[in-house]
């Protein structure tokens, strides 16, 4: 029953012409984003289809990572990540839109999918903090080149995110946790 009350929201949302806008309403403010349906429509359905699905309600921005918290790193980054944070996740993982293919690329306040190998995407999610190109594809950042999954951006509350970006952190992850309350599409 699950996956078919999954495939029917993937169809509703296939019939949104605009680029949808969402707000991220976390207990230190707003954020407020715009969705690139068109340009990768497998990540922002399944983005989508977890908001309207109120996945997302409870889950917390729980990582911070700047450069100075990732000494090892040879490719340094500036995201916050959210989501679930589960390491049990029930929810199935998609197909991996590659940002060559998409033509959306890691700038400030690019939204993009957290992943482990390329197609296991699934509600994890991250913020870039300025231009990060080696999350786009042909990056450095992960061993297989393949970077990230980008299907949007912040047009409203950039400060937010670096505030969450700037909270205290243990190995990366923010202490403690920002909640998210609810993420709602606005139109």
């Amino acid at each position: 029953m699950k996956k078919y009350l999954y495939f029917l929201s993937i169809l509703f949302l296939g019939c949104l012409q605009d680029n949808p806008t969402i707000i991220f309403l976390t207990e230190v403010g707003e954020i407020e984003a715009e969705i690139y349906l068109n340009e990768a429509p497998i990540t922002s359905k399944n983005f989508l289809f977890h908001i309207n699905e109120n996945h997302f309600n409870g889950a917390t921005f729980y990582r911070t990572v700047k450069t100075t918290n990732q000494p090892y790193s040879k490719s340094k980054i500036e995201v916050i990540q959210g989501g679930l944070d589960s390491l049990e996740n029930k929810f199935l993982p998609i197909p991996h839109e590659r940002t060559n293919k998409t033509g959306i690329k890691h700038f400030d306040g690019t939204l993009s999918m957290a992943r482990n190998e390329p197609g296991t995407a699934t509600t994890e999610f991250f913020i870039c903090i300025g231009a990060q190109p080696e999350l786009n594809f042909g990056g450095k950042r992960n061993p297989d080149g393949e970077g990230f999954a980008a299907f949007g951006k912040v047009i409203r509350g950039m400060e937010i995110v670096k505030k969450i970006q700037n909270q205290n952190d243990s190995l990366q992850r923010i202490q403690p946790p920002i909640k998210i309350l609810s993420i709602k599409i606005k139109n």
